[in-house]
C-alpha cells in the first residue's frame, strides 16, 4: 500500500463526511461556514472578528460576508469592543442562540446515526490510525 492510497482514502472519507454533514446543515437554511460560526459562538462570550477568525479558520474577507449574513437574519450582534473601541465584538443575538440551542444538539444525532453503524472496536481502531497519521505531521 502507498501513501497514495491513504491520502484518496483520507479525502475521500473526508469528502463523504462534509457531504453527510453538508445535507442536514442545508436543510436548516444554513452554509458550513454559518453553522460554524454559529457553533464557535454558541455558549461563549462575544469575540472579536479576529478571535471569530483564527477558531473557525474562515478568512477575513469570507468572515466579513457570513457576518453580515448571519446579522441580516437576526442571528448575531455586534458590540462595542470595551478593550479597543476601535473595534466590536459578535454574539449570538437571542434568536441565535435559540438556533444554535435546537440545531448543536440536532446535528450531533445527526452524525451520530452515521457513526452509530461502527462498532466500539471500530472506532477505536480508526481513532488509533487517525492519531498515527496526525503524529507524523
Amino acid at each position: 500500500m502507498t501513501f497514495k492510497l491513504l491520502m484518496k482514502e483520507l479525502v475521500s472519507t473526508y469528502q463523504a463526511f462534509e457531504h453527510y454533514s453538508n445535507t442536514h446543515i442545508k436543510e436548516k437554511g444554513l452554509t458550513m461556514t454559518q453553522f460554524d460560526i454559529l457553533v464557535t459562538l454558541g455558549n461563549q462570550p462575544p469575540m472579536t472578528c479576529k478571535e471569530l477568525g483564527e477558531k473557525t479558520l474562515v478568512s477575513k474577507g469570507t468572515l466579513t460576508g457570513v457576518l453580515e449574513r448571519l446579522q441580516g437574519k437576526g442571528l448575531i450582534e455586534k458590540f462595542t469592543n470595551e478593550e479597543d473601541g476601535r473595534s466590536y465584538q459578535i454574539g449570538l443575538s437571542e434568536a441565535g442562540n435559540v438556533l444554535f440551542q435546537t440545531i448543536f444538539p440536532e446535528h450531533m444525532l445527526y452524525l451520530e446515526r452515521a457513526f452509530g453503524k461502527l462498532s466500539q472496536k471500530d472506532i477505536n481502531q480508526t481513532v488509533s490510525a487517525l492519531q498515527v497519521v496526525k503524529e507524523i505531521f
